[in-house]
């Protein structure tokens, strides 16, 4: 029987005259013979780009939910205040298991393997790329469902009746951790070591996967003793300790293999001189951007796009008067550190307990790291040309509010008509406003139309960066016993963001280390995995509420409880004559929808395997405390 290959780009391959009978008896061309697939170079591309589109790991800006979860920001949108009104974890919650898409990688790797009209350089790059992709799912998976079964051959059902052959056990999570790390070292020499190779594998990338697989396999290993029952007796989850240090060592040697130079010239994005702007420019400046090692890249003119700056620009004067759905919480933008490297909450009040009054509304987040305005739209900044218009109402000097339930609301203030809110809020439980006080900014398109349904935006989304790179490589190092070069690391990339004192060795610590990856690699789907490896993520998310006080004590501290999202909203003081009007005053508040608090338990480290899976193989073992 001939074989096809499916591939989503129509391609035609006959050309001609069209009578009845030429027509019927033509092959369709969106179904390629594998005889003809894997002959063609670019046939073949056609194919592996398909796989490349199917690319799959937790977050995406196509799904602006899988970026902002955690506590890290509020969700103003109608639709997803379920989200904080119980605690919404499933045990299935994250689990993916999709061997038909290692059936369509095995399958290709095959074809292109047994190609006779291939050229080998083609052959060597297309399989390497396949093995990339193979293995970066068989990272994703064991994120997230510990050891699984390895598949490395396209299986083939004989229709004999009995499908037993066809059923594997899982591999122990080691097991799975070692091969996605092996592939990497075997095929990092078969890809080029491009810099501008960047939506499709290189060099950086594989060595960027290996770096952090590695990473995560040590974490894994040293910290999982902490919480033995989540672990299994087989080794399908949990990795022995005495592996850590190996897993480390292969950590920080991959990193330093992308930051001595070894993959191509690589670094840390410094083009602009404003440094909030520079950090915000990285995740959507595509031009000789030496950060982005691996992306995931959209272009308008190919229709692949995406509608992230539609969900969450800043409402006031949007294209379409859409967004605001993103809202970073006080808990996240309050960790960004004072230039001089302290941690200290938002100055919102004295000492004596009255509420600090700021001469502009913005000044409150003078002197941070720059970091929180490359990440977070605040009060007083501007997207696309437009400051935004956020302020929850007017204080009154008897200590009472003038509010409004709808944007821009103007009313009667000692007779005159004055505005009593922003045009971008914050109203409590209005939604696509900023009820926490804040927009995100991180992967927001600033150019015209990007917020226009009609044409949306090519921002790529980064799989793996250089910053990310010196931290995973500080991480490694601090856990080897080298706090001199994990310090070194790190303050090259606290540099960029303008902290002025350097730390030093005797200053690195886990804390350290953790406070350092929440604030640079916000809102890039890594916050989640680092808890889950570290085995913290039971004790940040633990089900007790935060109060006001809590929500501004222990800032720095890797195991600060995130149960619930708080903001903080700015007021107008209305009090002529005295020295204080129409300045700003801030107070904390938590959103009227966050009725419930956050609890991550321990099933919920490793997700629950579906039952289908168990019932088609029952040499499958389910995961623990399940």
């Amino acid at each position: 029987m001939k074989k096809y290959i499916y591939t989503l780009i129509a391609l035609t391959l006959w050309l001609g005259g069209c009578n009845d009978d030429d027509f019927l008896n033509r092959e369709p061309t969106q179904i390629i013979p594998t005889d003809k697939a894997y002959n063609s170079p670019e046939l073949t591309l056609s194919i592996l780009a398909d796989l490349y589109n199917r690319y799959y790991d937790f977050g995406t800006v196509e799904s602006w939910q899988s970026l902002s979860g955690f506590n890290m920001a509020f969700w103003s949108d109608n639709g997803s205040y379920g989200a904080f009104q119980n605690n919404r974890w499933g045990y299935g919650d994250w689990r993916t298991w999709d061997y038909g898409y290692i059936r369509d990688i095995n399958i290709f790797i095959q074809g292109v393997t047994d190609s006779e009209g291939l050229e080998e350089e083609d052959k060597t790059r297309f399989i390497a790329e396949a093995r990339f992709l193979r293995a970066s799912y068989y990272f994703t998976m064991v994120k997230r469902m510990g050891g699984v079964p390895l598949i490395l051959e396209p299986m083939e059902y004989d229709y004999s009746g009995d499908p037993t052959y066809l059923q594997h056990p899982r591999e122990t999570e080691a097991a799975i951790y070692d091969f996605v790390i092996a592939e990497a070292e075997e095929i990092m020499e078969m890809l080029p070591d491009d810099v501008n190779s960047k939506s499709r594998a290189s060099m950086g990338a594989a060595l960027a996967m290996q770096c952090r697989a590695a990473l995560y396999a040590g974490s894994i290993a040293k910290y999982g003793s902490t919480i033995p029952q989540v672990s299994l007796p087989g080794g399908e989850v949990g990795i022995p300790a005495d592996r850590a240090n190996g897993y480390y060592t292969a950590a920080l040697q991959a990193a330093q293999r992308i930051i001595d130079g070894e993959a191509g010239a690589y670094a840390l994005y410094q083009k602009k001189p404003d440094l909030a702007d520079n950090f915000a420019s990285i995740f959507y400046d595509k031009a000789s951007n030496p950060e982005a090692i691996f992306v995931e890249d959209y272009k308008l003119q190919t229709g692949k796009r995406h509608g992230f700056t539609i969900s969450n620009q800043p409402r006031f004067g949007a294209e379409e008067e859409e967004g605001g759905r993103i809202n970073p919480s006080l808990n996240f933008v309050q960790s960004f550190e004072t230039l001089e490297g302290e941690f200290a909450p938002l100055p919102n009040k004295d000492a004596s307990g009255a509420y600090i009054a700021y001469d502009n509304i913005g000044d409150i987040f003078e002197n941070r790291d720059a970091r929180l305005q490359g990440t977070v739209i605040v009060p007083g900044s501007s997207f696309k040309g437009r400051e935004v218009d956020i302020f929850a109402g007017i204080q009154m000097p008897d200590g009472s509010v003038i509010s409004g339930d709808s944007r821009g609301q103007s009313k009667d203030v000692d007779g005159t008509s004055v505005q009593v809110v922003g045009f971008d809020g914050p109203i409590d439980g209005l939604e696509h406003v900023a009820q926490s006080g804040f927009y995100i900014r991180k992967y927001q398109d600033p150019k015209d139309g990007s917020g226009q349904r009609g044409v949306m935006s090519d921002v790529w989304f980064i799989r793996y960066r250089f910053g990310e790179v010196l931290l995973n490589a500080a991480e490694a190092a601090f856990e080897l016993g080298q706090s001199d070069v994990a310090a070194d690391y790190m303050n090259r990339v606290r540099e960029r963001a303008g902290i002025t004192v350097p730390l030093t060795p005797g200053d690195i610590t886990f804390d350290r280390i953790a406070h350092e990856r929440y604030v640079e690699l916000a809102f890039e789907g890594l916050y989640f995995f680092d808890l889950k490896r570290w085995r913290i993520a039971h004790l940040v998310m633990d089900g007790s509420e935060i109060t006001e006080s809590g929500i501004t004590q222990n800032i720095g501290s890797a195991t600060k409880r995130q149960t619930q999202p708080y903001g903080i909203w700015p007021y107008k003081v209305y009090n002529p004559g005295n020295a204080d009007h129409e300045k700003y005053i801030y107070k904390i508040v938590r959103p009227s929808r966050v009725t419930a608090s956050d609890r991550f338990r321990f099933g919920n480290y490793y997700s629950e395997i579906a039952q289908d899976v168990l019932n088609n193989n029952p040499k499958i073992v389910k995961n623990p405390n399940h």
